[in-house]
């Protein structure tokens, strides 16, 4: 990490939070491993591989995580203006509507989880993020934002699920979807 040595995020390597739990973090090791692998022929990659190793095998040692956390805190720290353009704090009218789309996604494939499997209701972020196909960023914000409105929570088991404001957010976006359906069904027949 440290003299002249690339510093690498370990926790955007493996798709976990820097606050995992070591299940959470053994969790997404076996999942990249095991993807990554050079006997998996659709996806084999021997860096990434190798990439996965390391970063498990610091992150898993809790003193070797508490030394990285503090390098890792610190490059936050001092990287934080390192990319910024002025270009980046304009938004397109496009990006808000795609990410309201992804929330709905999301809402719509914890809650078919909850109904389906109440006593196992979350389904792990990378899932989720495959599923959208977006970048770790972009699911970074998404979580961020259902999480902060109170409509996901992570679980014990260091997955996502949708709460019980989740849940009324999806049913009142169905009606209302379903209200505006009808009314433009009503209307095309009465221009007919």
């Amino acid at each position: 990490m440290e003299n002249g040595q690339l510093f690498t995020d370990y926790y955007a390597l493996l798709q976990v939070n820097s606050t995992c739990d070591a299940k959470m973090l053994e969790k997404a090791y076996r999942h990249f491993a095991q993807m990554y692998h050079p006997d998996h022929a659709d996806t084999a990659d021997v860096e990434k591989f190798q990439e996965i190793i390391e970063a498990y095998k610091v992150l898993r040692d809790p003193e070797l995580r508490a030394e990285y956390d503090a390098a890792y805190k610190a490059r936050r720290k001092d990287n934080f203006f390192e990319f910024v353009n002025t270009d980046d704090f304009r938004v397109e009218e496009s990006s808000a509507i795609d990410d309201a789309e992804a929330h709905q996604k999301i809402l719509y494939l914890l809650y078919k989880r909850r109904r389906e499997h109440a006593d196992d209701p979350g389904i792990l972020g990378f899932y989720l993020q495959e599923s959208l196909g977006c970048s770790d960023e972009t699911f970074e914000f998404h979580s961020w934002y259902l999480k902060s409105k109170g409509f996901i929570e992570r679980t014990e088991a260091g997955t996502l699920a949708i709460t019980i404001e989740g849940v009324d957010h999806v049913i009142s976006f169905t009606k209302a979807n379903e209200a505006a359906k009808l009314l433009t069904s009503e209307a095309s027949r009465s221009a007919n």
